[in-house]
């Protein structure tokens, strides 16, 4: 069942433009961990959900563990929530603060949905006890520094589109479950991460994609398996790079203003399944492709690729290879497609696996 949370929560990953979120759809995904989960203590509570809160805060529809008071035009959080509440849904109102009472009592909330709304500051005190709390949802608002006494048992945070200009050391202290974790469209530059800001963190996705930064960061939790830094302003990729991230299995570079992959830059990510270098400005295809045994996916297009080697994606000895590519994309390049070598693509699934295309100034 983690897995399949895990997987739920990937594919929210990438940075989109704002859409509201469907509450219900997530109380499904609940309702199925709590029917699989061992633990018996909340049996009795569930019996006393009504299928209408007598006590829903005006404004508000309330149903069994759902309180939802998105697009209300609020200025505050509701007082007399349900303690029972599960989902607190708020978004798209013009809420400007979270105060240190404002979620009192409510123990048993898994999922709080703040975004789109106008917060700016947050009590150091606001999640205090919320030990049950896994979703956090604070995108799309006004914050300028990463909230003080996170939940701790938080699985999801996602702060795309604040003001966030910094990343203070120990920002996620003891966070030691987190998983997903969405930073991106944020001022942040690489001097804005101070050293030690991801400590103690075990994280699977960091995503850190439209903002500032001019290289890859190099101290972010050595767990990651999935690294969104796609629109940025990172010009080259060099060995020391990716020497952390061991266990890094998607990448996502595409958009920066890439023009040089120092040669050995993949050699620390034995693992890695994706690769997006899309939309920057190489004239050759990286170096070490090749030595990459799992590697399935490569955007390259929208670059200045002008040739492309016979070697360039597949091993010489056809057993090294031990996942064969689904995908190559080398489309809006300069290239000539009928000067490519056929054995170029050998370790390739089929010719669908390829995209190819004349170049067009």
């Amino acid at each position: 069942m983690r897995v399949f949370l895990l997987l739920c929560l990937l594919a929210l990953g990438n940075a989109k433009p704002y859409e509201p979120i469907n509450v219900m759809d997530f109380m499904k995904n609940y309702d199925i961990m709590m029917a699989d989960s061992d633990d018996d203590d909340d049996d009795d509570d569930d019996d006393n959900l009504d299928d209408e809160d007598e006590n829903c805060p005006a404004g508000c529809h309330c149903s069994p563990g759902v309180v939802q008071c998105s697009d209300q035009g609020l200025i505050s959080v509701p007082e007399k929530i349900p303690e029972d509440t599960v989902m607190m849904d708020l978004q798209n109102n013009d809420i400007t603060e979270i105060k240190e009472d404002d979620f009192k009592g409510l123990h048993r909330l898994y999922g709080l949905f703040l975004i789109n709304n106008k917060i700016s500051k947050i009590h150091p005190k606001a999640f205090r006890n919320m030990d049950h709390l896994r979703l956090l949802y604070l995108s799309y608002n006004l914050l300028t520094e990463i909230p003080a006494n996170l939940p701790p048992n938080v699985i999801e945070l996602r702060f795309h589109e604040n003001k966030i200009n910094r990343i203070q050391e120990n920002a996620f202290k003891g966070l030691r479950k987190l998983h997903v974790l969405e930073l991106g469209a944020n001022p942040l530059t690489n001097t804005g991460i101070d050293l030690g800001a991801f400590n103690g963190l075990s994280t699977l996705y960091i995503g850190i994609a439209e903002a500032k930064l001019t290289a890859v960061p190099k101290a972010l939790p050595s767990s990651i398996t999935d690294l969104s830094l796609d629109y940025n302003k990172i010009t080259k990729v060099e060995i020391e790079d990716f020497k952390r991230y061991k266990n890094l299995q998607r990448l996502g570079l595409a958009f920066n203003q890439i023009k040089f992959v120092e040669n050995g830059s993949f050699v620390s990510t034995p693992n890695i399944r994706e690769i997006h270098l899309d939309n920057n400005r190489m004239k050759k295809v990286p170096p070490g492709l090749s030595s990459l045994r799992y590697l399935q996916v490569i955007f390259l297009h929208g670059n200045k690729i002008s040739s492309v080697g016979v070697n360039d994606f597949c091993p010489i000895r056809s057993s090294v290879k031990k996942n064969l590519y689904t995908g190559i994309s080398l489309f809006a390049n300069p290239v000539k497609y009928w000067d490519i070598q056929p054995a170029t693509f050998r370790c390739v699934t089929g010719r669908r696996g390829v995209q190819l295309g004349n170049f067009r100034k």
